[in-house]
Parts: structure tokens; C-alpha cells; sequence
């Protein structure tokens, strides 16, 4: 039970870690930033987030276990984490320049565009769709590298 609340307080901290790193990148895609430099940057800014909430709500330290070195955690974090940023891109690749997600977007691109959405373009929704495809892999790897290794009680 200790678990699966674990991973629902985890799944909670990775909303915020998503509308951070979703949020940056649809941005930065929207304004022209390279898809995979825009990722990131997202997901840069998140992993401090991730650390943040982690670290104070998720993988609290146990009482006996000592204090945990600050950064040591935070270089952790930052490494299993990595891990879901290389599995993410690599399949960023795969969706937006193999399957080229956005041409099968048009019709509800066009739909946004009469709507008054014009920006929405087909290119833009294939690579928001993309990287929230890649979601269902990288959060249940991710609390797996955290919760056995980041944030590990010796």
C-alpha cells in the first residue's frame, strides 16, 4: 500500500513536472525553437521541479535514515531522469520525422484554423501530440529509477 500511495503522490509531483516541461516546449515549439532543443529545455526546468517535490513529499527521508546530501540527490535526479529524456527523444524522432504524426493532423488542424485557431498548425499538433504519447513510457520508468535508485535509503 506504502507503494502504490508512493506512486500516486509521485504521479501527482509529475503533473506539475509535466505542465512545466509541456508548457516550455509547446512554447518554444510555437515560436520556432528546434522540437528537440525546446525539449530540452523543458525538461530541464522540470527535473529541478521533480527534485524539489520529490525530495520533500514523495521519497521523504525516514526518520533513522540520516540527512540526505542535497545535491548528491539532486545529480541523481538529474541522471534518472536523463534516462527518460533519451528514451523520450529517441522517440520524439520516431513519431515527428518517421511517422510524421502531423500528416494525419490536417483535417483537426483545419478544424482549429476555422475555429480562429490558425497557429495550431498540423506541424505543432503532431509534435504536442508526440511528446505526450512518449508520457505513458517515461513516468512509470521514471518513479522506477527514482524510487530504487535516486532517492534509495542506504
Amino acid at each position: 500500500m506504502k507503494d502504490l500511495w508512493q506512486f500516486i503522490k509521485f504521479g501527482l509531483v509529475g503533473v506539475s513536472n509535466t505542465l512545466i516541461s509541456e508548457g516550455i516546449y509547446c512554447v518554444l515549439v510555437f515560436f520556432g525553437v528546434p522540437y528537440l532543443l525546446a525539449y530540452f529545455i523543458g525538461f530541464s526546468l522540470s527535473v529541478l521541479n521533480a527534485y524539489y517535490w520529490s525530495n520533500k513529499y514523495v521519497f521523504r527521508a525516514d526518520p533513522g535514515e540520516g540527512k540526505r546530501i542535497w545535491w548528491k540527490v539532486l545529480l541523481k535526479t538529474y541522471a534518472a531522469y536523463f534516462w527518460g529524456f533519451l528514451v523520450s527523444s529517441a522517440l520524439l524522432v520516431f513519431w515527428i520525422d518517421f511517422i510524421q504524426l502531423s500528416r494525419y493532423l490536417g483535417g483537426l488542424a483545419g478544424m482549429l484554423a476555422e475555429h480562429g485557431f490558425p497557429q495550431f498548425d498540423a506541424g505543432f499538433l503532431g509534435e504536442a501530440l508526440a511528446a505526450g504519447i512518449n508520457l505513458l513510457i517515461t513516468v512509470p520508468m521514471n518513479f522506477l529509477i527514482n524510487k530504487f535508485w535516486a532517492y534509495k535509503s542506504k
